[in-house]
């Protein structure tokens, strides 16, 4: 009876010891699988971080790309459109003499700007220029042309005109420039040209 009280407790001494082992096993296991998991989560927001730089500077580079490339292509706008511009007036009976250096100036955080100006001793042809035209730039210029003078008091006593140019417009868009009486010049190819009709009689705003 001994003997098997003895074989029996040694049996199950060894189970627990199995049994202790194996959960020591599984404590190991789970501890690694955590520090796995902590790791992997670690690094997923690193990834995720790096991304989000790199689409941040991605998208800040297209922006440059895309600010210089429309900067570079509205230089070119306006030298087109200047290079025709006092001929194609004086064909319209306004004698300009030349164009004007200082288009831009600001004061108290406010900024205002004309593409091009063509002067003489009594008249002004301001000139905004669009590689599209479009309604709402139409509807605005007026009411810039009509602060002019706030900008360039040394201007006053002048006859002050307006023209929008522009590389493509829909000719509803153009019909309505010439309604607000604004001179409408078209650039195309290598030239640029006035399409208003022959009589139109542009608006003082001064």
């Amino acid at each position: 009876m001994a003997a098997n009280a003895q074989t029996h407790s040694a049996e199950v001494d060894a189970r627990f010891e199995r049994v202790e082992a194996n959960l020591e096993r599984a404590s190991r296991w789970l501890v690694e699988l955590r520090e796995t998991q902590e790791r992997n989560a670690r690094e997923l927001r690193e990834t995720e971080r790096i991304l989000r730089e790199e689409g941040a500077e991605t998208d800040r580079r297209l922006r440059r790309a895309e600010n210089l490339f429309t900067t570079q292509w509205g230089k070119l706008m306006e030298s087109l459109v200047k290079g025709d511009l006092i001929r194609l007036l004086k064909e319209r009976g306004i004698e300009v003499e030349g164009t004007a250096k200082e288009t831009e100036k600001s004061r108290n955080g406010e900024h205002f700007e004309i593409d091009i100006l063509a002067i003489n001793g009594s008249e002004i042809v301001a000139v905004e220029v669009k590689t599209t035209l479009r309604s709402e730039g139409v509807t605005r210029f007026p009411g810039k042309l009509e602060r002019f003078l706030e900008w360039w008091p040394d201007f006053r006593g002048r006859r002050i005109y307006g023209a929008v140019a522009y590389l493509q417009a829909d000719e509803s868009v153009v019909r309505y420039a010439e309604r607000r009486g604004l001179f409408v010049i078209r650039a195309t190819g290598n030239s640029a040209s006035i399409v208003n009709p022959d009589d139109f009689k542009p608006r003082n705003f001064s």
